[in-house]
């Protein structure tokens, strides 16, 4: 996940949490592990150490995390090569069961892929574009978006977090689909990316400011030592800018895929009243990352400070769809060209505006 400079009010948190977590969890002396930085045990133990110290769901997963370092760890021999070292320290780290949670080699990057594996993946981008979109619509800022007829239903298809949504793009994706009467927000397949990019686009659908969550930091080494929730705020967009209001009926499409800023993004639209989330829960990832080196230049990098939706619930679990509206798509409809999630929402809108009609 990626914080912009944009993006104000995290940021000063982020900087707090980045400065605590640069301070030393006690008054001791540390090892000096530059004499023996290739030590199979020196790279070990300070891996151990640092993920213990700092990791922040250790209590929500219900990780016995010194019994699971003491396991592993007898694996290890003085002349444990590099490579085998790797696998024996990722599949520890796989344990956190956290997509932000990753070591990195020169040969290897570690990445935990249960968390979307192990789920249907309810989307299918060849249905969509051949049998929705009939490989067409407009295309900004990494948006697909096009108005569906007859029922004059708004479409926008983001697939990553990571496209920089442009003020000015944004402008003419909702002027275009200004007559729409209700709008479709696909965001299913979005691993994260840009954090920047959520105040961004929550902004459009919000008249005054709203809670987008809460954020802690580890204020020890302990696994409940925490700061306080620190609120940060969404404001709306200013009138120079175009805003899809508050009024017409918006649904988010997820699946398992979302993930992160995603989650993020999901986590607040589901707070405003004229939104629903359609689909699966999204995949979680609800943890700012931090990173740190171990002696022999190898990377980590892992969750160290939690993140709440605007109703305080933690959110490194995924959020479920609205009520009502948990919805999969089989891999036989989708390759027969039925997307049951789509399907879904776009019936619940158009019922919704048949009726304020």
């Amino acid at each position: 996940m990626i914080v912009s400079k944009r993006y104000k009010t995290v940021l000063a948190l982020v900087a707090v949490v980045a400065f605590m977590l640069l301070l030393p969890a006690g008054c001791v002396d540390q090892p000096d592990y530059g004499k023996k930085p290739d030590d199979p045990y020196a790279n070990f133990d300070l891996l151990a150490k640092t993920v213990g110290e700092r990791y922040c769901f250790f209590a929500e997963k219900d990780i016995d995390w010194n019994a699971l370092c003491s396991e592993a760890r007898r694996k290890i021999k003085p002349d444990t090569h590099p490579y085998d070292l790797f696998f024996i320290m990722s599949d520890l780290l796989d344990n956190l069961k956290d997509g932000h949670v990753n070591l990195v080699s020169p040969f290897n990057t570690s990445y935990y892929k249960a968390w979307w594996t192990d789920y249907p993946q309810d989307f299918n981008m060849r249905t969509l574009e051949e049998y929705y979109l009939d490989f067409g619509g407009l295309q900004t800022s990494g948006m697909r978006y096009v108005m569906f007829v007859p029922d004059s239903i708004g479409y926008i298809y983001y697939p990553s977090f990571n496209y920089e949504v442009g003020a000015g793009n944004l402008d003419y994706v909702l002027a275009i689909l200004s007559k729409s009467k209700g709008l479709v927000i696909d965001i299913r397949d979005n691993g994260g990316g840009l954090l920047s990019n959520v105040p961004t686009l929550v902004s459009r659908f919000i008249d005054h400011k709203v809670t987008g969550g809460y954020i802690r930091h580890k204020t020890g080494p302990g696994a409940n030592d925490f700061s306080k929730q620190f609120r940060y705020e969404y404001s709306p967009c200013g009138s120079s800018q175009v805003s899809y209001g508050t009024e017409r009926p918006v649904a988010v499409l997820t699946n398992r895929s979302c993930f992160s800023a995603a989650n993020d993004f999901v986590a607040v639209m589901k707070s405003l009243p004229q939104v629903e989330i359609i689909g699966a829960r999204t995949g979680g990832g609800g943890g700012l990352p931090f990173s740190s080196e171990l002696p022999n230049g190898w990377g980590i990098r892992f969750s160290a400070c939690p993140m709440y939706a605007p109703d305080g619930s933690i959110t490194e679990m995924g959020i479920d769809p609205s009520e009502g509206c948990e919805v999969h798509c089989t891999p036989e409809e989708l390759a027969a060209g039925k997307d049951a999630i789509l399907d879904f929402a776009l019936a619940r809108i158009a019922s919704k505006t048949k009726i304020d009609n």
